[in-house]
This record gives structure tokens, C-alpha cells and sequence, in this order.
């Protein structure tokens, strides 16, 4: 039997994606080793966000090709559509496909068989449009299914239009089909991804919330999760439905990227602080407990010492519970590559740190705020310095007995943080009806 082993780099709808080419590789006959191990083939799933994406491409080849020289070595992904040559003239690269074909790898390669000219099957991406429906699973606890694919906002800093193509979604009830198979593989909580989840349904005669009250009212698993979603699309109508939803589990993150108004519109980002100001408001409002995360970008060009200053005491005055802190990379094809005011990599990386400070005193904050509480979890089926993970509801990092079930929702009561400062120590004393 063939062998197959897959590496994916990037977001979490890379890895449902890199998922279902799994799926269709065992289809045809392959069966799927880690990529640290000798195979066959290599599947590789790029990130065009990832910085230093050629440098990690050809990283991850040459590690391909050190555990089997002879293997195909295919190249598909964000970076593969927006830079197909420049991947073609990695050493043993033999295909790229990009975003329209990477779905469709057995049409375009029979035999895989070594050959000394790369091939490339790459598409313009105004020619993308299918929805590809895709979706993976952590340990068959949580599945990520991707609801929506494409972005139509044209942000000064982003690539993902140029790689992903434009927002498309597929019917609210192709979404309940794939989750109800889910929930049938005993998946217990379900989280809702996209490039711009808040976008599904864009012209047509649908949005996010109807999707989301379908779900609610379809479904019997017991969480759903929302990933990310943009805040000039986060409505309070969405934000209330939520609030009242049992099933809907009470986390949002919402990119921010600035707390100055200034970079917001030098960004081309679709709102202001005071917009981000009031979606935050909004949740602790009707949701107390609920966890906020944020998206921030440190050292755009123009952000100045009192511009980043802005930033962080906007986010150390908010009610948010973490931060993803990336210092800016310039990427080609983008606005902001050729924005003057450029901030040395070093000065980004300090702004960086701060932002991550402050985060970790918001997370230690917020998970102190429920020491003593008894919350729902779900346990995962990984182990971590002999205790087994677990999540709660508001997406709180849990430490439990390893001889608790996996995949399990049970009621714990949390106690003190661990020695490492990222999880609450939870204590079980019965199983949830």
C-alpha cells in the first residue's frame, strides 16, 4: 500500500483543508504516516500569512526529502497559488497546485512518479469560485468545520484575496448536513471557521445568524464554538443569540490589528476603536463570563511610539482575555509593502513583547476571576505533564486526572493556576446527566 504524509503550516482552516486531502488519499488506496516518517508521497499545505514563507517551504521539503530522497513531493496551499515558480525551483518540488486545484490532485497527477520538470497547475484566482467543504477533528473531540472560504475585503497588509479568491459559502443546509455527520462521529463540540466567518451568505439570501440559529435548533452536540469573526460584522443580534443559545458556547475572538485610528484606516480595515470598543461592551454586558480574544499587529509602517501607546492603552483598559501579537512582515502584492514609514524589526518585536505581557496579565486576570467556580468541561485525549487537558465553556486551559475519560463533558470545579501559569487545575466529583 502506498504511503502518504501530510504537513500543513498556517491557520486552522489550513488543517481542515490538509484533512480532507487526507480523506481523499486514503480513497484511493494510500495510507497516511507522520511526516517525520519515510512515505511516498508528501503533501505539503502552505500559508501565504506565514512569515518567511519560502523560507519554511523549502525547510519542510528538505525534511521530507531526508526521510525518503525518492518521495513526490506536492506543493498546494495559500503560498502555492500567490508564488507557484518560486516553489517550482525548490529542489525537489515535483507539483504545485493552487487554490481552484488542490481538490482535485487526482485529476492532475496519475502516477506520481518523480520527474525532472516541476509541474504547475495554478489557475488565476478570479477563476476560483467552488466552496470546497472541508473539516478536521482534534483527537476526535473538537472538529473544525469550514463554513466559508474567500475574503472580499481588500486590508493593505493581507494576501488572503489574492490567494483564497473571493467570499463564497455554501447553503445553511449543506453546513447542518456536514455538522449532523459530525455529531454522528461523536464529535461533542463543533467550531464554525472561515477566512471571514461573519461574511457567509454574502449575496445571498442568507447570513451568519440565520446559519447560526439552524445549527442551534438542528443539532444535538452540545457545543458549538464561532472562531474568528470581524467586528463591524459581529451584530448585537448575533452577540444576543448567542447569549441565550445553550449550544453556543460564549468565546468570540475578534481581530482588532490597531487600537489607533490613525493605522485602522491606514490598514483599510472596515472600522474604528470605538466600534471594537462597543462589540466588546456589548458581550461583557450580556455575558459576564465570556472570554474575548483579539488579533493585533505591532509596527505597521507609520506607527509611531505614541500611535503603538495608543494601542496598548486601549487594549490594557479593555475587557478582552487574550492577544495573537504578530510584529508586521511585508508582503508583496500588498499596499503596505510600499507604505513609507517603516519600523525597524527590532522595535516591532519589542512592541510585541509588551502586547504579550499585557496579554498574559489579562489571561491570568480572567482565569483568577473563576477560581472556585464550577464550570463545564470538555476533556481532551491528550495528556500534558500527567494530567489530562480540558476545556471549559468560556475557554479556559484545564488540568484534570489522567484517569478521567477523553471526549467527556463533565462538571469541574476550578481551583488554582498550574505551575506553568497557562491552565486552572479543575477537580471532578461527578459525571454531567
Amino acid at each position: 500500500m502506498p504511503t502518504v504524509g501530510f504537513h500543513t503550516l498556517g491557520c486552522k482552516l489550513n488543517f481542515s483543508e490538509t484533512a480532507t486531502l487526507n480523506r481523499q488519499f486514503q480513497r484511493q488506496g494510500f495510507e497516511t504516516v507522520p511526516f517525520h516518517q519515510a512515505a511516498d508521497v508528501y503533501v505539503i499545505n502552505t500559508c501565504s500569512v506565514t512569515e518567511n514563507a519560502d523560507r519554511k517551504c523549502r525547510k519542510t521539503v528538505k525534511q521530507a526529502l531526508r526521510k525518503n530522497p525518492d518521495a513526490y513531493v506536492l506543493v498546494v496551499g495559500c503560498y502555492a497559488q500567490l508564488k507557484p515558480q518560486e516553489i517550482a525551483e525548490i529542489p525537489g518540488v515535483d507539483a504545485v497546485l493552487g487554490a481552484a486545484e488542490k481538490f482535485r490532485i487526482f485529476e492532475f497527477i496519475e502516477d506520481f512518479r518523480k520527474s525532472r520538470q516541476t509541474s504547475v497547475h495554478r489557475c488565476a484566482i478570479e477563476d476560483t469560485h467552488d466552496f470546497v467543504p472541508t473539516y478536521s477533528t482534534e483527537e476526535r473531540t473538537r472538529a473544525f468545520l469550514k463554513v466559508q472560504d474567500g475574503c472580499d475585503y481588500k486590508c493593505s497588509f493581507c494576501t488572503i484575496p489574492l490567494a483564497r479568491g473571493a467570499s463564497r459559502s455554501p447553503q445553511p443546509e449543506m453546513v447542518l448536513e456536514q455538522a449532523l455527520a459530525l455529531q454522528a462521529a461523536g464529535i461533542q463540540e463543533i467550531v464554525l471557521t472561515g477566512i471571514n466567518l461573519g461574511d457567509y451568505g454574502a449575496g445571498q439570501p442568507w447570513d451568519f445568524r440565520q446559519l447560526a440559529q439552524l445549527l442551534d435548533a438542528g443539532l444535538t452536540v452540545p457545543r458549538l464554538r464561532i472562531s474568528s469573526i470581524e467586528p463591524n460584522l459581529l451584530s448585537d443580534e448575533i452577540i444576543d443569540f448567542v447569549a441565550q443559545s445553550q449550544r453556543f458556547m460564549p468565546h468570540f475572538h475578534i481581530p482588532l490589528q490597531s487600537g489607533s485610528n490613525t493605522i485602522l484606516a491606514s490598514m483599510r480595515r472596515r472600522y474604528r476603536r470605538e466600534l471594537y470598543a462597543d462589540r466588546v461592551a456589548h458581550i461583557t454586558a450580556r455575558m459576564p463570563h465570556a472570554a474575548i480574544g483579539c488579533d493585533v499587529i505591532t509596527g505597521f509602517p507609520g506607527e509611531t511610539d505614541a500611535l503603538f501607546e495608543e494601542t496598548f492603552e486601549f487594549l490594557h483598559g479593555l475587557e478582552v482575555t487574550y492577544l495573537h501579537v504578530f510584529p508586521f512582515s511585508e508582503r508583496t502584492d500588498t499596499l503596505a509593502a510600499d507604505m513609507p514609514g517603516e519600523v525597524p524589526v527590532a522595535v516591532r518585536e519589542a512592541r510585541g513583547e509588551r502586547l504579550r505581557m499585557l496579554s498574559e496579565k489579562k489571561r491570568h486576570a480572567f482565569y483568577n476571576r473563576h477560581v472556585g467556580q464550577t464550570r463545564a468541561i470538555l476533556t481532551e485525549q491528550k495528556l500534558e505533564d500527567g494530567y489530562r487537558t480540558a476545556l471549559t465553556d468560556n475557554y479556559i486551559r484545564v488540568l484534570v486526572p489522567p484517569t478521567l475519560p477523553g471526549n467527556t463533558l463533565l462538571p469541574a470545579t476550578l481551583h488554582e493556576l498550574s505551575a506553568t501559569g497557562q491552565h486552572l487545575v479543575g477537580e471532578v466529583t461527578s459525571v454531567l446527566a
